[in-house]
């Protein structure tokens, strides 16, 4: 007994991604769909970051904020599609211990990175518009600094604090991830060891490394809309709402989707459509916010159309 015990906790070198379907004839069609999904998003924050940084009248904290947002996403879609793409490309479904491991780190980390620069754009957008006459006071360069390193450090003991408790999780013979990334709450599924203090720290941590910056975000956005409507003008309302209009689309996005995808784990027992519901978390949501930022914005449309031109223009 003992014997087979130790035989069935051996040292994992590696699992195995199920990917949204095992139907070969859908196999090419998602992989054409996902290439897709995954050059637009590389592309399209790229342009908002080109754009940001080749205009200076767009190097202000919103516009700074903004360009780590995008960086944050194009970081995000490079953990698990490439994988997938070349699993499909390549007809395997293997990712070893240590990959697996990486795509559990490093998700928490930019998923959590998201999070944090949506709570500091809110506050930002709070200042702006409640306290503008100290607006450029408060949000000083060193504060806008601070603010990202600081999401940094946060999401990063976040993701490491979940990664290494992983590590202490014995693994069996059933090595198989019904998703087409190594996400953490079907990770530790699959441990045949006590994952009891996984579980709580997955609702419990990540409820509230969650909900503290969803929590800045609603204070936010109460100030907001109590300070917008004492404004005697119509015009300033509409600037006023106009101005954060495109982050209440993302903020919407981002959290509708994440909800989505806790929810339909929670009315569903099968794995694999919560795997499909996540792709609207974990790749669409990305894609879609450079088009948020920039179709609604209108300086943004002018930056970018200054950004074709120079690259249109001969050298």
């Amino acid at each position: 007994l003992n014997n087979m015990e130790a035989r069935n906790h051996t040292a994992v070198s590696e699992f195995l991604l199920l990917g949204l379907t095992e139907d070969p004839a859908l196999q090419p069609l998602i992989f054409s769909l996902f290439l897709s999904m995954y050059l637009v998003t590389i592309l399209g924050n790229l342009l908002i970051i080109l754009a940001i940084s080749s205009d200076s009248h767009l190097h202000t904290p919103m516009y700074f904020f903004l360009s780590n947002l995008s960086f944050t996403d194009i970081c995000l879609s490079n953990i698990a599609v490439p994988k997938m793409l070349v699993n499909i490309q390549t007809q395997t479904q293997r990712i070893t211990y240590t990959g697996c491991l990486s795509q559990v780190c490093f998700f928490l980390v930019f998923t959590g990175l998201e999070n944090c620069h949506l709570a500091v754009m809110a506050y930002d957008r709070y200042v702006a518009i409640c306290h503008p006459l100290r607006y450029t006071i408060i949000m000083n360069p060193c504060l806008c600094i601070l603010l990202v390193l600081l999401s940094l450090l946060i999401s990063v003991v976040h993701a490491l604090l979940h990664t290494l408790m992983v590590l202490r999780l014995s693994f069996c013979t059933d090595l198989e991830v019904p998703h087409f990334f190594c996400e953490l709450a079907q990770v530790i599924k699959l441990a045949c060891s006590d994952a009891l203090i996984n579980n709580l720290l997955v609702y419990f941590v990540a409820g509230i490394f969650a909900g503290v910056p969803l929590a800045g975000i609603i204070f936010s956005y109460i100030n907001i809309v109590s300070s917008v409507l004492r404004m005697p003008s119509s015009e300033g309302k509409h600037k006023a709402f106009s101005t954060c209009g495109s982050h209440l689309s993302v903020v919407s996005l981002f959290y509708g989707t994440g909800f989505g995808v806790y929810i339909s784990s929670a009315v569903t027992d099968s794995s694999r459509k919560t795997a499909v519901a996540s792709v609207m978390y974990s790749v669409v949501t990305q894609m879609l916010n450079p088009f948020i930022y920039s179709l609604r914005n209108r300086d943004m449309k002018g930056a970018l159309r200054k950004l074709f031109g120079k690259i249109a223009s001969p050298l």
